[in-house]
């Protein structure tokens, strides 16, 4: 079965964390020196609207499952050549505000009000609000700050990877999305209540819609990116086989269930494609 380069698989392998802070503090980030990192703010405010949904309904029957599929954000990041560090952030900061059109588009059309993530660009692992680094994480979502950190390794520029990559990003994006949809809200509630294998159920289901909501981003540039079919199929083989390899406990779901959303939001294009609160844990595992 055919898999991807082990120079290619750093930006893959390491799917990315989310990390909640409980109380909702908004402190800024530990400070690093000026040369191991980047921090650009995007604008944080857009046209409010109404507020997300509360309680289990925010994440079972949210608005934005009936708004079909993701809007396009006529996105072209540019080359991402070796050994440069500026260009890479460059292309990160370029895959965000694709993001940040796609998702404001359909927030628009779901009627909720929408603020688009801080980007924060390092090339050193730092503590965030949230807590530590999360080891073998390129790419890191903090709820706290509403921040992602995306993390550029020596690895990373001498192989540097545009699918997997902005995969990773789409993904750290997709747990913005749940924070200001309030699907974040309930899985807090919920996890903080429950033990056990009911709290890495709830884990499961969150990874694997931000899973699948970074699948159906990667369907809106397929063609400008590009994505091209047989490096997709490569991509979603090689997480079917070692998707769940990268973490101790089984939180992000196993190889073929991660394989198997990422698949159903590629192929369908559409957000209520990822509605992972509804079905059954068997769907989920």
């Amino acid at each position: 079965m055919n898999t991807l380069p082990l120079k290619k698989l750093t930006s893959l392998l390491a799917a990315g964390v989310v990390l909640s802070l409980a109380g909702a503090g908004t402190a800024a980030a530990e400070a690093t020196p000026a040369n191991a990192g980047q921090q650009i703010a995007q604008p944080a405010q857009q046209a409010q609207k109404t507020a997300p949904p509360r309680g289990k309904a925010a994440a079972t029957a949210n608005p934005l499952y009936r708004t079909g599929r993701l809007a396009g954000s006529n996105c072209s990041p540019g080359s991402l050549p070796r050994g440069s560090t500026s260009a890479y952030k460059r292309f990160l900061t370029r895959v965000t505000n694709c993001l940040n059109r796609s998702w404001a588009s359909q927030f628009r059309k779901a009627g909720l009000s929408f603020s688009k993530p801080r980007l924060r660009i390092i090339t050193r692992k730092v503590n965030t609000p949230c807590g530590r680094w999360s080891p073998g994480a390129d790419g890191i979502y903090c709820s706290g700050n509403r921040t992602m950190y995306m993390l550029i390794t020596k690895q990373n520029l001498r192989n540097p990877y545009a699918l997997g990559i902005t995969r990773l990003m789409a993904h750290e994006y997709g747990h913005h999305v749940q924070q200001v949809s309030g699907i974040w809200n309930y899985y807090t509630v919920a996890s903080n209540r429950a033990g056990g294998s009911a709290r890495l159920l709830l884990s499961r289901r969150s990874e694997l819609q931000a899973e699948c909501f970074s699948a159906v981003f990667m369907n809106t540039v397929r063609d400008s990116l590009p994505v091209p079919p047989d490096e997709w199929n490569r991509t979603v083989d090689w997480f079917r086989q070692n998707g769940h390899k990268a973490w101790s406990r089984n939180d992000h779901g196993k190889g073929p269930t991660q394989a198997r959303w990422m698949t159903r939001g590629f192929n369908s294009g559409s957000v209520g494609a990822c509605n992972t609160w509804s079905v059954s844990s068997r769907q989920v595992a």
